[in-house]
């Protein structure tokens, strides 16, 4: 037997261009098609992304939240009953996303004390969900891409 025509008959030399067969061709429009989705999703979504990073600096946290309005902040940042020694009055707002990351980097939340600051930004970080300002605060700790 020759090397130059293989048992099968098939001799790579003589064969002329080889032709997509339907399955590739259909695979790769696949491909681009997911592709063009893909890309129409990205462009949707980081306008969506900018406009929640930006609502998430205006939401507010209430201090304390609704439910124990009118108890005051002990240094601690746990909530006590009002006239507790050494506790702080309940903010005279609610403060801004914006204001709060500031503060966890290590600013002052505003109209606060250097004392009542700590207590404010303890409270605020032991928030745990259902508690007013929660959500709020649980943005401002996803990192932003």
């Amino acid at each position: 037997m020759s090397d130059e025509t293989p048992v099968d008959g098939y001799n790579p030399a003589q064969a002329g261009p080889a032709e997509p067969d339907d399955a590739a061709v259909a695979s790769r429009r696949r491909v681009l098609m997911l592709g063009a989705v893909t890309a129409g999703a990205v462009m949707s979504i980081r306008p969506a992304l900018a406009q929640t990073a930006g609502s998430v600096m205006t939401c507010e946290i209430p201090v304390p939240d609704l439910g124990r309005a009118g108890r005051f902040i002990d240094p601690a940042g746990n909530v006590v009953a009002p006239g507790t020694k050494g506790a702080f009055p309940p903010a005279s707002r609610p403060f801004k996303g914006e204001e709060v990351k500031r503060a966890l980097a290590g600013a002052q939340l505003p109209g606060t004390t250097y004392e009542s600051n700590r207590a404010y930004v303890s409270y605020i970080r032991r928030l745990q969900r259902g508690q007013g300002g929660f959500t709020c605060f649980a943005s401002l700790q996803m990192p932003r891409g």
